[in-house]
């Protein structure tokens, strides 16, 4: 069976569970369950802390496991990002009070307190510079006030926090993480790893992508498919009413509002949008 491994806690657990769960495999109930086994599927799944499952998946404890970016690289485990899942995003911001410095360059033999030191170091020697990282377990916003480090390198959302402990964010971004499905390095791929991906990507394009429908006269269907030409080209069907065609056409779901009001001025009528539960593209 393919072992995977899944965040068991926060917001990280949640979105993958979900994931999981539109792509057809089976979940847990209760966070009170470490694991669970799927055998119509051919999976075994393991809810560990999300700072341990690269480690698990590096060493080839487990096959597959899904993480953030930022905690894969954190821990420098022997493992390596096959699809990103686009949820759990998230900055990797340099921080301080206003004045203390401009750019990483300014960082030269300061104290940088963080909850990830191994991206930190990394970046730090990628800069050519030297500094003492201070590692704290969980939020550091105040590292500074408490005299432990002149600066700090956090995980930036609003900036809210940071602005009520006094500090403001400074530099280029250090690192932009997402939630990302990984397996060891260099290995042969396991059994079952290709339908997990094929499902992921299918759940990803129907979060993505909208199936729109609409009626056209056959003379305007060329106009209508520089709007929405689709992944690879329109379903075109004809019609009772002569001269008509109807087309079916994926479109980004974003874009959906945008593409009715497009191909109702090139002569589009009756336009559906349905949502995409799942696909294989």
């Amino acid at each position: 069976m393919l072992r995977v491994a899944v965040p068991n806690k926060g917001s990280l657990s949640e979105a993958a569970i979900s994931i999981l769960s539109e792509a057809g495999y089976r979940q847990r109930r209760t966070t009170k369950d470490l694991s669970l086994t799927d055998p119509d599927n051919g999976v075994e799944f393991y809810y560990l802390r999300p700072r341990d499952i690269a480690v698990y998946v590096g060493e080839g404890t487990l096959d597959v496991g899904i993480s953030g970016r930022d905690l894969v690289l954190d821990s420098h485990a022997d493992a390596e990002t096959i699809l990103e899942l686009g949820f759990g995003g998230s900055t990797f911001r340099f921080a301080g009070r206003p004045g203390v410095a401009q750019s990483v360059k300014d960082l030269q033999g300061k104290r940088i307190a963080t909850s990830f030191a191994g991206v930190l170091t990394d970046h730090l020697a990628e800069n050519g510079v030297e500094a003492s990282v201070v590692k704290l377990d969980g939020a550091v916003e105040s590292a500074v006030q408490l005299g432990v480090a002149d600066v700090i390198a956090d995980v930036v959302e609003t900036g809210t926090t940071l602005r009520q402990a006094g500090l403001e964010v400074f530099g280029d971004v250090i690192l932009k993480s997402q939630a990302v499905l990984i397996t060891r390095h260099g290995v042969d791929k396991p059994a079952g790893l290709d339908q997990l991906v094929r499902r992921l990507e299918g759940v990803l394009v129907a979060r993505n992508y909208v199936m729109m429908d609409y009626d056209i006269r056959a003379e305007a269907v060329e106009a209508a498919n520089a709007v929405a030409p689709g992944l690879e080209s329109p379903t075109v069907s004809p019609l009772h009413r002569e001269g008509w065609v109807a087309v079916r056409v994926m479109v980004v779901r974003a874009d959906a509002q945008r593409i009715m009001d497009q191909l109702w001025e090139v002569g589009a009528r009756a336009i559906l949008t349905t949502d995409i539960h799942a696909c294989r593209i």
